[in-house]
């Protein structure tokens, strides 16, 4: 509840206790048991700061801080509270404020997701809960990432990665440090245990960015951000890695403010002593850094906890702020935290601060702030007042409703009510870049955003046609390149108006912002502009002899501009440089041109190229011998499948010219039995008896004649006539 511009807290003997404004980036602290009202208390706060304007986030545990987004009833406790307040219960004001709800998982408000990179190897080594020998293996694997730049946004990336490291340990030993399997099995079963977790919806290619938490509604008044830890609560190191996570983006974000009238963005940490846990020198030191660093950005961070001995004494120290609950001193531990929170206030003399902590009623707290001068005021006991909002958690339906932006009620979704947020296309977040680069003269870009990969345009290595004319080729020395101009399409839309948060003047201003305006004109190139020297290259033209010798025509020169590997002096590395090579006629080889060098780039000058990672080298290597080795495996297998088929064929053929052959026997033999069959017959054998004994004759006639013819020739003694 304001007044008079300040955070009514609470009343007390010497009257009301208020926070003030300029001091309330200076932190605070809620503690108290269980059930003595620290949640009212925070809602007390949280209400104040957004009716001042201060967009605030808190994490809503049990779920009893929905109810921010309804007004209050009234009841007779509380007005009873409020008449011991010094405040009239009928001019009491129960109404709602602007609330957003966010959810890690998704389920109960809007998600929320970081990358791997963005995490960090601390909080990450944290949210994993290995120890510091497996951190600093997670140091290795993100400097080696951020060194080849390779991408580690989600788990699935973190795996891999984790995977080509227990791969090639001895490369990370001894380029990096020691490294063993043993760690990195520790680190892939804790990054297993937090995806059963949920931690895989957590961790995301886009990063959520903080900024958008900083808002505020039509009539001024400050967005409260609920986070609905209620199951996220159950995964303590990550509840708290995330909070830590949160609060460092925040950090990274914001300007640099000094001193304000009135803080940026106030956060609320519930059950703080879980982001102190188990924490590493190197994380403590760095929450140490940003709790005492973040003051000056206009961010004031309020933790919430049972004890102050919860808080270590380097950030106890810098919470200038206080509101203490009742404690219970049962044990002599209790007894000495009771002892520890009463000497961190400034003593009151009416009372005894040790003996009222423990006698302070439900309602009742002892309050000190920081005055005007930036001192701790004397501590007052005081009665908190009621919060202006529903006290207690919303329904299941009515959650449900508000987690998705929606009125509670049908009633109330009928009614018109101005967005909470900018038009589409004016984001937050996107206003605030643009307040940004005012002040910085360039582009900001956004944290841990992916860097974007650079497209070179690929040379061309075609041969140039000189059976053509020969063009003369000019290589600008200064050239200045200009943009492409948009074409005018005369459309222009209405503007919107809405509030942007000016770093300058750390305050919420009107701003309108069109969605889409004409595109000027090209402006006209001026007239004594000095042209682009440039230097022409020109064939030399060859000179015929006199006649009647047939001229000689030199060889045209072969020239082709290509991307060669050229030492950088400054950095020792290879970087990519467009030069222009000649191709030597008598080796073929390409040199490079001396006279043509260095070539004047005509857009932007090229990045240097990404150092070469041996490990992935090495593995294209693998894999390129193993596709070799396959490729080669797979040739030998056809020659073998070939050979085997052609002796397939082979034996096949011979089968069937043996199956032909033994056709071909079958029938002669078949025909032969065909003859016997017949020349054991009857009729056969008169007819070879006929054959026989006319051959017999014919053979005895010619016998016969022949024998006379001889006799006639040689007559009867035998000697020729």
């Amino acid at each position: 509840m304001l007044q008079e511009g300040k955070i009514w807290i609470g009343t007390g003997v010497n009257g009301p206790v208020f926070l003030l404004p300029a001091m309330a980036n200076r932190h605070g602290l809620i503690a108290g048991a269980t059930g003595t009202g620290k949640t009212v208390s925070l809602k007390v706060l949280a209400e104040g700061f957004s009716e001042m304007g201060v967009p605030v986030f808190l994490s809503d545990i049990k779920s009893d801080l929905s109810g921010m987004v309804k007004p209050g009833a009234r009841s007779s406790a509380i007005d009873k509270r409020l008449a011991g307040c010094g405040v009239d219960p009928d001019s009491f004001d129960y109404h709602a404020f602007p609330s957003e709800f966010w959810d890690v998982y998704g389920k109960n408000g809007k998600p929320i997701q970081a990358t791997v990179q963005g995490m960090g190897p601390q909080l990450l080594g944290r949210m994993l809960g290995v120890n510091e020998t497996q951190t600093g293996v997670l140091n290795i694997l993100f400097r080696y990432c951020a060194q080849y730049e390779y991408p580690l946004l989600t788990l699935a990336d973190l795996k891999n990665q984790l995977i080509r490291m227990g791969e090639n340990t001895q490369f990370f030993t001894l380029n990096y440090g020691n490294v063993s399997v043993a760690s990195i099995g520790a680190i892939q079963r804790a990054v297993a245990l937090l995806e059963d977790e949920g931690g895989a919806a957590f961790f995301g290619e886009k990063e959520f960015d903080v900024r958008e938490w900083l808002k505020r509604d039509e009539n001024d008044r400050g967005c409260i951000n609920i986070l609905s830890a209620d199951e996220l609560f159950a995964h303590p190191l990550m509840y708290s890695t995330f909070l830590l996570w949160m609060l460092t983006r925040l950090y990274d974000a914001l300007p640099e403010r000094g001193d304000m009238d009135q803080p940026v963005a106030v956060f609320f940490f519930d059950e703080a002593h879980l982001l102190f846990d188990d924490c590493s020198k190197v994380l403590m030191d760095k929450i140490e850094q940003v709790v005492r660093l973040i003051r000056s950005k206009g961010v004031g961070v309020y933790f919430i906890t049972q004890s102050p001995a919860d808080i270590p004494m380097s950030i106890l120290g810098q919470l200038g702020n206080r509101v203490q609950h009742a404690l219970r001193a049962y044990t002599p531990l209790d007894q000495k935290a009771v002892k520890v929170a009463a000497q961190t206030f400034r003593t009151n003399p009416d009372f005894n601060t040790e003996e009222a902590i423990t006698n302070l009623k439900t309602g009742e707290a002892l309050i000190s702030c920081l005055d005007a001068d930036g001192a701790p005021g004397i501590v007052q006991r005081a009665t908190v007042l009621p919060p202006q909002s529903q006290l207690g958690a919303l329904s299941e339906e009515e959650r449900a409703r508000a987690a998705q932006g929606l009125p509670l009620t049908e009633e109330a979704a009928a009614e018109p009510e101005l967005p909470l947020e900018a038009p589409e296309g004016h984001g937050v977040a996107a206003a605030l870049d643009e307040a940004f680069e005012g002040i910085l003269g360039q582009p900001v870009p956004k944290p841990y955003e992916p860097v974007p990969t650079l497209d070179f345009p690929k040379p061309d290595f075609a041969a140039p046609d000189f059976a053509q004319a020969i063009p003369s080729m000019e290589f600008p020395v200064s050239p200045s390149t200009p943009e492409p101009v948009q074409e005018n399409t005369g459309e222009e839309k209405m503007s919107q108006t809405f509030k942007v948060y000016d770093p300058t003047t750390g305050q919420y201003v009107e701003q309108e912002k069109p969605e889409m305006t004409p595109v000027a004109a090209p402006v006209a190139a001026q007239p004594d502009a000095p042209a682009v020297p440039t230097i022409q290259v020109v064939p030399e033209t060859p000179v015929a002899p006199a006649a009647p010798v047939a001229p000689v025509q030199p060889a045209t020169p072969v020239l082709q501009q290509m991307p060669v590997m050229v030492l950088d002096q400054a950095s020792g590395q290879y970087v990519q440089q467009m030069m222009w090579m000649q191709q030597d006629p008598a080796t073929g080889n390409w040199i490079p041109l001396p006279q043509m060098q260095p070539v004047a780039q005509t857009a932007a000058p090229v990045a240097p190229a990404a150092p070469v990672d041996p490990i992935a080298l090495a593995e294209q290597q693998k894999a390129q011998a193993a596709a070799q080795k396959e490729a080669e495996k797979a040739a030998l297998l056809a020659q073998k499948e070939a050979e085997k088929a052609e002796k397939e064929a082979a034996k096949l053929a011979k089968e069937q010219e043996a199956a032909e052959r033994r056709a071909r026997n079958d029938a002669l033999r078949e025909e032969a039995a065909e003859r016997a069959r017949k020349n054991d017959s009857v009729a056969g054998r008169i007819k070879n008896t006929a054959i026989q004994t006319a051959t017999r004759q014919v053979t005895s006639s010619l016998t016969k004649g022949l024998t006379n013819a001889i006799s006639d020739l040689f007559g009867a003694n035998g000697k020729k006539k």
